[in-house]
């Protein structure tokens, strides 16, 4: 074998390396990159830093700032306004981050917006897994405090027009993976079955507070093994 024939095969086998290497390198690259971005929908008298223990919880688990995004609203207005403007939220999210899809994880009257979104404005073709937690999807009276207040309360007293029309024929519908994580002694949902979701992956995750199942760090494993 010449010099030449030697120093081109061993330039071949540099390339060929290379090429193996960078294929093999961007397998979990091309996972992060399949990968939904999350948006977080926060719920009554609360705002985008409730998820705060969540999305370091994402990010422990390899998730980065870009993929993970935690959304703050006017909770006193109709949830069809903050459905519009969640509309609107995850476009921006779609086109920021290259994605065709989000996976929608809320909490409370999250539930009730987002879920607004996805039957009336088209939210299925953008969202691929929607989770609620300690979602107020059928009604609480508990909002009885504040429904003469806030246009929002009111909606989401049990058996509000806004609910009877939400939850009318599929609760679930589109293509879209359901789930919906209560507790069993939630002291801001009665009763606490409210938050089932008919055709969604219902999960009574024991005895959690209103307030905590969106932090509490078993909720958060299950949930973040349902949008995997």
């Amino acid at each position: 074998m010449t010099r030449r024939t030697r120093t081109a095969g061993t330039v071949f086998a540099a390339v060929l390396a290379s090429l193996l290497l960078s294929l093999s390198l961007p397998a979990s690259t091309a996972n992060a990159a399949a990968r939904n971005p999350v948006v977080f929908v926060h719920g009554l008298s609360s705002s985008s830093s409730s998820w705060d223990d969540w999305t370091a919880d994402f990010k422990a688990d390899g998730y980065t700032s870009s993929e993970l995004f935690a959304w703050s609203y006017d909770w006193g207005k109709s949830n069809v306004t903050t459905a519009q403007q969640l509309s609107t939220k995850i476009q921006s999210v779609l086109s920021q981050t290259g994605a065709s899809k989000v996976d929608l994880v809320v909490h409370s009257m999250g539930a009730l917006n987002s879920r607004y979104y996805l039957k009336n404005l088209g939210g299925t073709s953008y969202v691929d897994d929607f989770v609620a937690t300690a979602g107020t999807n059928h009604g609480t009276t508990t909002a009885g405090w504040c429904s003469w207040i806030y246009t929002s309360c009111a909606e989401m007293y049990t058996g509000s027009s806004f609910l009877t029309s939400l939850n009318s024929g599929d609760e679930t519908p589109g293509s879209v993976s359901y789930a919906s994580y209560w507790s069993n002694c939630d002291e801001a949902l009665t009763p606490d079955t409210t938050a089932i979701l008919s055709g969604a992956t219902n999960v009574e995750v024991g005895c959690v507070s209103h307030t905590d199942m969106n932090n509490d760090h078993g909720v958060y494993e299950q949930v973040r093994d349902f949008i995997a």
